[in-house]
């Protein structure tokens, strides 16, 4: 039980420097992603810095209709996101006190932008062939962001479990770090097998 305790007021104490850090990418991010559109837009010879190559480009993931939502830019969308989610962590490492309704709105948010981020994924992967570098950063945050936001409401009680998984919540709470190295294994198998026929031909 001191072990449980001591690993929540760890996850605790770390989460608002979690929230920070993931903020500040997700808005670097998130502004290179729409700086890039605007240059588009105006010169549709613009190539953007983060062509790297076929795989990981971002020129030819931004001309898909997967790359807007309901007309407006992803990147719009992710930088009001990610400016709310860093404002929401400076004032948590500020010390204030935050009820269970916000609590329950962030894991609400998180939980639409991880299914919307593996949306992203397998359209990038498998219809568009192509990954946005800039967006896979955001990707790559927003799961630990939505991970760890979980993990609290949880041990925090916001989030009641079911007595037939309170052993499963448990487990996840004490090998939370292994749960989310598993997790980008997962992404970055997917990523290495179906761009095997690319990566080859580097080796």
């Amino acid at each position: 039980m001191f072990h449980i305790r001591k690993e929540a007021l760890t996850l605790n104490k770390l989460l608002p420097y979690l929230l920070i850090g993931a903020g500040i990418i997700g808005c670097i991010a998130s502004f290179a992603l729409t700086y890039d559109k605007v240059q588009i837009l105006q010169n549709a010879n613009y190539d953007p810095s983060c062509n790297i190559n076929p795989i990981f480009s971002c020129g030819s993931v931004m001309k898909t209709e997967q790359a807007s939502l309901l007309g407006v830019p992803n990147s719009i969308f992710g930088l009001v996101a990610y400016s709310m989610l860093l404002t929401f962590g400076v004032l948590l490492a500020g010390g204030a006190k935050v009820k269970r309704w916000v609590w329950l709105g962030a894991q609400l948010a998180a939980t639409v932008g991880v299914v919307f981020m593996h949306y992203l994924f397998f359209q990038g992967v498998y219809r568009i062939n192509a990954i946005c570098p800039w967006c896979f950063t955001v990707w790559m945050v927003t799961i630990p962001v939505f991970w760890y936001i979980t993990l609290y409401n949880i041990g925090e009680k916001n989030i009641r479990v079911p007595k037939g998984m309170e052993r499963a919540a448990v487990f996840v709470r004490k090998y939370h770090g292994e749960v989310l190295v598993v997790w980008y294994l997962v992404i970055f198998a997917i990523l290495l097998q179906h761009f095997w026929y690319y990566w080859s031909t580097l080796l």
